[in-house]
C-alpha cells in the first residue's frame, strides 16, 4: 500500500504539464488565425432631410498616428469638422482647434500648416480635401433636388418703400424658412448718420429676428422707416 502512493503522485505530476499545455496551444492558434484589422479604403457620407451632408473620411496613417475626420456640409458650405481619430500628442491637441477654425473660415483645404504639427496638419488637409471632393460628387449626383430644396428654403422679399424728410428708405430681406438670414438696403438717405446707423440696424435685426429693435441714436427717422419697411417684408413673407 505504501508503494502505491508514489505511483499515484507520479501519475498526477505527469498530467500537470499536459493540463497546462492545452490552453497555451489553443491560445496561440486563435491568435494566428485572427485577421488583423484593416483600414477602410473609401469614405462614407450620409444626407439629412434638412439638406446637410455628413462625410466620414478615410483614415490617413501617419508616423504620429491615424487621422480621420467627420465633416458636415450644408450644400457646399462646411459647417462643422470633428476629429474622429488623431495622434495622441500635445502638439496635435493644440493644433486641431486652429485647423478647424481655419477650415471654417477658408471653406476649403487651402489652409496653413500649424507650426510644430506639420505631419498632422498635412494629413488633416488631405483628409479634408477628400471629404470636400466626396460632398461635391454627392451634390452633382442630384443637382435638381439640391436646387429645388435651396429654392424652397430661401426667399427674398422687398419691404415697402418709405419717403422720409431725410430721403427714401427700403429694405430687402432674405429668409431661410422663417429665419432672417440677410438684410439689404435698397434705398437709404445719403447722410453720414444713416450710413453709420444701417450696419447697427441690420445686426440687431439678425439677432432679434424681428422688427422689434432699438432706434439708433442720431438716426431716429431712418431707424423708424427701416423698422416699418422691415416689418412689411416680414408680413409679406409667404
Amino acid at each position: 500500500m505504501k508503494r502505491a502512493i508514489p505511483v499515484v503522485v507520479l501519475s498526477i505530476a505527469g498530467l500537470v504539464p499536459v493540463w497546462l499545455y492545452q490552453p497555451s496551444a489553443q491560445s496561440s492558434t486563435v491568435q494566428a488565425t485572427t485577421p488583423a484589422p484593416s483600414t477602410s479604403s473609401s469614405s462614407s457620407s450620409s444626407s439629412g432631410s434638412s439638406g446637410t451632408n455628413v462625410v466620414t473620411t478615410t483614415t490617413v496613417d501617419t508616423e504620429k498616428g491615424p487621422v480621420q475626420l467627420q465633416v458636415t456640409f450644408s450644400g457646399t458650405k462646411i459647417t462643422a469638422v470633428k476629429m474622429l481619430q488623431q495622434p495622441n500628442h500635445p502638439q496635435t491637441t493644440a493644433a486641431v482647434p486652429k485647423l478647424v477654425a481655419e477650415t471654417l473660415e477658408a471653406q476649403s483645404a487651402d489652409i496653413d500648416t500649424v507650426s510644430g504639427a506639420t505631419i498632422t496638419s498635412d494629413a488633416y488637409k488631405e483628409s479634408l480635401q477628400a471629404a470636400i471632393d466626396d460632398n461635391a460628387k454627392a451634390a452633382s449626383a442630384s443637382p435638381s433636388a439640391s436646387a429645388s430644396a435651396s429654392e424652397a428654403s430661401s426667399q427674398t422679399v422687398d419691404g415697402s418703400a418709405l419717403s422720409t424728410e431725410k430721403g427714401p428708405v427700403q429694405v430687402q430681406v432674405t429668409f431661410s424658412g422663417t429665419k432672417i438670414t440677410a438684410v439689404k438696403m435698397l434705398q437709404q438717405p445719403n447722410h453720414p448718420q444713416t450710413t453709420a446707423a444701417v450696419p447697427k440696424l441690420v445686426a440687431e435685426t439678425l439677432e432679434a429676428q424681428s422688427a422689434d429693435i432699438d432706434t439708433v441714436s442720431g438716426a431716429t427717422i431712418t431707424s423708424e422707416a427701416y423698422k416699418e419697411s422691415l416689418q412689411a417684408a416680414i408680413d409679406a413673407r409667404g
